[in-house]
This record gives C-alpha cells, sequence and structure tokens, in this order.
C-alpha cells in the first residue's frame, strides 16, 4: 500500500510578499496619520500579528497560500484605518452602494477578522489535534467570538483611560450604542464565512 503524499507547503514567495506588501503599506500610511496616538493604538496590535506570523513561519508553522491571503485581509485594512481613524477612512462608494448612513469600514474590517478561523482549523486539522469533525469547527468559531469580546473590552479600557478625540477616535463607534454587539457579530460572521470556504477549499489549498 503506497504511502499517502505529505501536504504540499505554500510556495515561499507569496506569504514574503504578503509581508513586503505590509512593509511598505505600514511605512506610506504611518508618515502623516490623521492622529498618531490612535495610529500607534491602532498598529500595535497589527505589528504583533505580523510578529507572530513572522516567527511561526521561520519556526516552521506555516499555512496555505490561502490561510494567509485570507488574514492578510484585516492586516491591510487596518493598518488604512489606523491612518485615517476608521470613522474617517474614505469609503462613501461602499457605503452608499448599501445606503449605509456610517461609515462601514470598521465594520468590514471586524469581518475579516474572522477570517483567522481559516487558519485556526487548517492547523488543528493538519495534526489531528481533534478528532470531533463538529468541534473541529467550533473551536476556531469560539476562539474568534473570545477574540472579539476582549478586543471590544480594550477598546472600552483605552478609550475611558485616553479620553478626548484620541480615545473617541480608537472606539469608534459612530454614536451607536450597540456598537460593540456590532461588532462582534460582524468578527463572528467573517468566521463562519471563512469556515464555509475552508469546507469548500480547504483541503485543495493544503
Amino acid at each position: 500500500m503506497r504511502a499517502a503524499a505529505a501536504p504540499a507547503r505554500p510556495f515561499h514567495w507569496f506569504p514574503v510578499l504578503l509581508l513586503a506588501a505590509y512593509l511598505i503599506e505600514f511605512v506610506a500610511l504611518g508618515l502623516h496619520p490623521a492622529d498618531r496616538a490612535t495610529w500607534w493604538a491602532e498598529n500595535v496590535p497589527i505589528m504583533l500579528i505580523v510578529a507572530l506570523l513572522t516567527v511561526l513561519y521561520l519556526r516552521g508553522v506555516r499555512f496555505s497560500n490561502l490561510a494567509y491571503a485570507l488574514m492578510s485581509v484585516l492586516i491591510f485594512l487596518h493598518t488604512v484605518g489606523g491612518h485615517y481613524t476608521f470613522e474617517k477612512v474614505p469609503f462613501d462608494w461602499f457605503n452608499n452602494l448599501f445606503g449605509f448612513e456610517r461609515n462601514m469600514f470598521d465594520r468590514v474590517a471586524h469581518f475579516s477578522v474572522g477570517f483567522y478561523a481559516y487558519a485556526l482549523i487548517e492547523y488543528t486539522d493538519s495534526r489531528q489535534l481533534i478528532n470531533s469533525r463538529a468541534i473541529s469547527y467550533l473551536y476556531p468559531l469560539c476562539v474568534i467570538g473570545t477574540v472579539a469580546m476582549s478586543y471590544e473590552l480594550i477598546e472600552w479600557v483605552y478609550a475611558e483611560l485616553a479620553g478626548g478625540d484620541s480615545g473617541a477616535a480608537f472606539l469608534g463607534s459612530q454614536g451607536d450604542i450597540w456598537d460593540a454587539q456590532k461588532d462582534m457579530l460582524a468578527d463572528t460572521s467573517g468566521a463562519i464565512f471563512a469556515l464555509a470556504l475552508y469546507a469548500l477549499f480547504g483541503r485543495r489549498s493544503k
């Protein structure tokens, strides 16, 4: 009986290309941000994510090209949001297209947070860490939900401590008292979308 072939590793150039694109974006949008304090607050979490993915890559923990592409969406969008502040990102074409009265750029970015569910299930599947198929899909969904809730708490604490325009810009509620709940819904909806993608294409992208 012939042994099963090992999953193909992603092309080395693709995650490196994404990293190079992020560094260019980071430098370009970091020169003259709308508010420097907000820029730091928005970019530090993203820098930590990029650093973590880089360290994992160098240590041999690598994902498919599709997983890297999905994870990069949040990185690129969040860097743009840090430059303008999320409320002021030029996004009228999208808002007008769907008839939104508020700037929905932050909600789209929150939706992309859920895309990390793809990499999570890809990791647990590749190492056969979860035997139950249902739990293998439920686990990344719960992780994204927990991250979403934790980030809303961080936003609240920062807004209280920073106060003024910087605190309001980082919170980005735009006057909506249900903003935190809607952000968390967007995060988990993105995770459901990512898990659906994995169910359809996951094994092919490895």
